[in-house]
């Protein structure tokens, strides 16, 4: 028993005292799982998102020689190509791998793993982060029940798999950096890490504009609770303004010079700046009253949110500044832009369980805590927690960071309801009632409820099966180099979502891609395959394209055809094909049907 008791307390101090150490090999076992069971997706490049393909492409520009501030991708909308609204941080970790693999293996493999590293990186972050987090607020030997419940949140763990390469990991990375600035005792410290986490989520996209302002608001919140917190406030307001200052001069492109509100330019940069400076303001004055401070921090806000709408009014509605059409026929029908109501139970359940059971941990967690030092931290924890699982009645896409923030409250629960269970003197409560606990604080119950609840209608299914493998087959890299053989390089004419794809596996030039400062080709692809055939050849003539290329039950083409039935591509589905279309060959098992354009008919 004395031995037994010697190796548990010998076992508890080396997973507190080594904390660290552990957590990067957990990570490194799980990178090597990840990349060895997505190998031949690797090989194969096999970049299954747009704005992973367009992120490979803004890489290889750099590369290449593309000016650093220069983000405008060539290859699309040409001449003039078209622009993107993303920033060079990101392209930085995936060109630094392309350098250091392409001496040793060559230019190719190197890009292959560099996809496939990539996105490990922000996840071995995520996972320190979550770590100390956990660590501060439950207990120091609680931090692998994080990492095992940050396993089962295949929102949050889709971000970092192998060939993700786009921004998203690196924003839950950041966010989890903030959770771990909330929950630091050491104030002027934690404050500096919620300030330069956010601002560095900023300098990437806006996608998590929200959730930055609602760490200001806690950050904010606990000086008007506790005057104490002023260092921490400080240490904030001065880490944002600076922080989101150096992300826009290192990292701006060109394009983000424009009053825009769809990224960091000169209006987000201005709030940031303008918020850190009252923030910094109220904490030089710091009233003994908490009514007082919190009227000075209402006033603050008030400020910031009426200088805004008066400078910049037109970034009170769709941040993207689209037009009405464009809205109505791209952008209000991105499927991960719907509210999580308007989705199938499939996807929505288990979605929807694990930010609740993290927002009911951290309560239980900060009632437990309410005469220690961790209330505080618990509260900003619960706050994020149940704002984030909010967001997703605005849109599904909050599902990976509100599962994310869900994680330290989970784990609080699994501290208090596992340990229960196996100290139970009934041996069903300590081998089953430990597993089950598990699974339902953990949230992991939720996809063995989906596997066996079954709502979907089979039509449905069928058709949805159909549209998911022409996007693959279309996709594929054995696909593309079909047209790499059929074709000189050549401007081809095809659908949107195909343009970026075209692009990285091909030497062709594309049309459109889904972004929206795309917004005249975008809907000049819309309109030519909407539209009348006669139309067709004058859109297609404004950008030098040469051929046509559909992907016949592509998603988007299913569109089209439920749109424009006697459009110029429901036409073309139906076998009604203009003479000025002259087929090109293409091997029998193509996924495609091409046609070269002939304007002298």
């Amino acid at each position: 028993m004395v031995l037994k008791r010697f190796s548990q307390l010998r076992l508890e101090t080396e997973l507190a005292d080594r904390w660290l150490r552990w957590t990067l090999l957990a990570w490194a076992v799980i990178a090597g799982w990840y990349l060895w069971d997505r190998w031949g997706s690797i090989s194969w490049l096999a970049l299954s998102d747009t704005d992973d393909n367009m992120r490979m492409m803004q890489v290889r520009g750099l590369l290449a020689g593309q000016g650093w501030y220069d983000l405008r991708q060539y290859r699309l909308s040409p001449p003039g190509g078209l622009d993107i609204h993303w920033s060079r941080l990101v392209d930085l970790p995936i060109a630094a791998l392309i350098l250091i693999f392409k001496p040793l293996v060559g230019t190719a493999m190197a890009e292959r793993l560099a996809v496939g590293i990539a996105p490990l990186l922000p996840l071995g972050v995520t996972m320190a982060a979550l770590g100390a987090s956990v660590r501060r607020l439950v207990a120091p030997t609680a931090w692998p029940l994080s990492i095992i419940i940050l396993l089962g949140c295949t929102a949050t763990m889709l971000m970092f798999r192998p060939l993700r390469i786009d921004h998203h990991g690196w924003q839950l990375a950041f966010l989890s950096l903030t959770v771990m600035g909330l929950a630091d005792p050491r104030r002027v410290r934690g404050g500096l890490i919620v300030g330069l986490s956010s601002a560095a989520s900023l300098t990437i996209g806006l996608e998590l504009l929200p959730y930055c302002a609602m760490a200001g608001a806690i950050v904010a919140l606990r000086w008007i609770w506790d005057a104490g917190e002023v260092r921490r406030m400080q240490g904030y307001a001065l880490s944002l303004a600076g922080g989101s200052s150096a992300g826009f001069v290192l990292f701006a492109s060109n394009a983000n010079y424009a009053m825009r509100c769809d990224a960091l330019t000169p209006v987000w940069l201005s709030a940031m700046v303008a918020a850190g400076a009252l923030l910094f303001a109220l904490g030089l004055w710091t009233p003994a009253s908490r009514a007082a401070r919190l009227i000075g921090a209402g006033a603050a806000g008030a400020a910031i949110a009426g200088g805004f709408a008066g400078l910049f009014p037109q970034c009170l509605s769709r941040p993207e500044g689209v037009s009405d059409e464009l809205a109505r026929v791209w952008l209000n029908n991105v499927r991960e832009a719907r509210p999580i109501y308007r989705h199938s139970f499939q996807l929505g359940f288990p979605l929807a369980v694990l930010p609740l059971i993290g927002t009911i941990g951290a309560g239980v967690a900060a009632w437990r805590s309410r005469r220690d030092d961790r209330l505080v931290g618990w509260i900003a924890i619960g706050l994020f927690t149940a704002f984030a699982g909010a967001m997703l009645l605005w849109q599904v896409r909050a599902g990976p960071a509100a599962q994310l923030l869900a994680v330290p409250g989970a784990t609080a629960l699994a501290w208090i309801v596992v340990p229960w269970c196996l100290d139970h003197r009934w041996m069903p409560v300590r081998v089953i009632g430990s597993v089950v606990g598990f699974l339902v604080v953990s949230g992991l119950f939720a996809g063995f409820v989906v596997k066996y609840v079954n709502v979907e209608n089979p039509a449905a299914s069928t058709r949805s099966a159909v549209v998911s493998r022409a996007n693959a087959r279309c996709a594929s890299a054995t696909g593309m180099a079909m047209l790499d053989r059929a074709l000189p390089p050549s401007t081809l004419f095809t659908h949107v979502d195909l343009g970026p794809r075209l692009i990285v596996m091909t030497h062709h030039k594309g049309i459109a891609g889904p972004y929206h400062r795309n917004e005249r080709a975008i809907l000049d692809v819309h309109h030519a395959f909407t539209g009348a055939p006669a139309a067709f050849r004058g859109i297609a003539r404004r950008y030098g394209a040469q051929y046509l290329l559909v992907c016949p039950n592509m998603a988007e083409t299913t569109v089209y055809r439920a749109r424009a039935k006697n459009g110029f591509y429901g036409q073309l589905a139906r076998g009604q094909v203009p003479d000025w279309l002259e087929p090109v060959a293409l091997p029998d098992k193509a996924p495609y049907r091409l046609w070269r354009i002939r304007y002298d008919r």
